[in-house]
């Protein structure tokens, strides 16, 4: 999860290792840039910026400590590196302590330190890979089975297991478009203009403002549209409710499918609190990749269901509110919603 403000000041107040490679933090006062970790002297408070690595930071134009180093790569940081490389470059499972000797630490300080930066034991990440590969294949190959040995499963047992509830629809359905399932949809009179909302049997599947059904059609080439109905008229008052209070957390079920990176991102947004915000190089920091502030912002933009997954927490390193699909006035009422409840 991305740390909040206070825990970065926290850590960085007791110097903890832990969040080295998390974040940094600039010091404006002397134009330098540490680790959490630092041995220097602590600045004051007000002198502080929290930034989501090096890369940001030199961007602002700090530069960094002579002490702490936090421009170069550590021992743990390069371990880590490694291990996600073997992953990347398997289409089957790795086994943990394979991982640990190539890496040179015990299985167990591996897990610890691989969950840490990434926010997935080595074993979740490279299911998450799989899966990515598996949503891949289906929609290039016409046979399900050559799909799934394709993308690194053992079988169609494993596949079944690992991908329930992730993928949104069976994988013969995904692999034609969306044919053979059913799509609600409705539009609602929001206080911040027309509403679509749309639901597959799973859950809700689409939530966006001014569009349509020629804009849904488009989404969901094969799939079978019908309109409203009663159990879906609960379910639309749900999602009114919560987008008119964004500041709650309803229990609503989603139905969203993307990369294994973009559900990273989305499990991120969903942890930031209402009225807080984070920006993409927080984002991309807490995933354990500094460097993808930009395909955080792609994921964040690819987001399918805006409010319920609020990417509209996502602002620029500067503070200011940054993009949003549906307007800076939409962005800016939700945030103010949520910081007056």
């Amino acid at each position: 999860m991305t740390p909040t403000l206070a825990q970065m000041a926290e850590a960085f107040a007791r110097r903890d290792r832990a969040f080295d490679g998390r974040f940094v933090v600039g010091v404006v006062s002397t134009g330098i840039y540490c680790r959490p970790s630092c041995p220097a002297r602590r600045p004051r408070p007000e002198n502080c910026r929290f930034l989501s690595g090096p890369t940001e930071a030199e961007r602002e134009g700090f530069r960094p400590c002579k002490r702490c180093r936090p421009g170069e790569v550590t021992r743990d940081e390069a371990a880590v590196a490694q291990a996600l490389a073997l992953l990347r470059g398997e289409a089957r499972p790795v086994p943990l302590a394979q991982l640990a000797q190539a890496c040179g630490y015990s299985p167990a300080h591996l897990q610890r330190m691989f969950t840490r930066a990434t926010g997935l034991s080595p074993a979740a990440y490279g299911r998450a890979l799989r899966q990515e590969a598996a949503r891949t294949r289906l929609s290039e190959e016409s046979n399900v089975t050559d799909a799934i040995y394709a993308a690194g499963f053992e079988g169609p047992s494993t596949f079944y297991a690992g991908m329930e509830g992730r993928l949104g629809m069976t994988p013969s359905a995904w692999a034609r478009g969306g044919e053979g399932v059913t799509i609600r949809w409705a539009m609602a009179q929001t206080s911040l203009g027309p509403m679509l909302v749309a639901a597959s049997e799973k859950g809700v599947c689409r939530l966006s403002f001014d569009e349509g059904e020629d804009e849904l059609r488009a989404r969901f080439p094969r799939a079978e549209l019908r309109q409203g109905g009663a159990d879906f008229a609960a379910l639309l008052q749900q999602v009114v409710a919560a987008v008119e209070t964004p500041s709650s957390k309803p229990d609503i079920p989603l139905d969203v499918a993307g990369t294994a990176f973009q559900q990273r991102v989305w499990e991120q947004l969903r942890a930031i609190p209402p009225g807080e915000t984070r920006s993409y190089g927080q984002i991309a920091a807490a995933l354990g990749q500094p460097g993808a502030s930009r395909a955080v912002g792609s994921a964040n933009g690819a987001n399918p269901v805006a409010v319920l997954v609020p990417c509209h927490r996502v602002v620029q390193a500067s503070g200011a509110l940054g993009g949003y699909a549906y307007g800076e006035a939409i962005k800016r009422e939700l945030l103010r919603r949520e910081r007056e409840d």
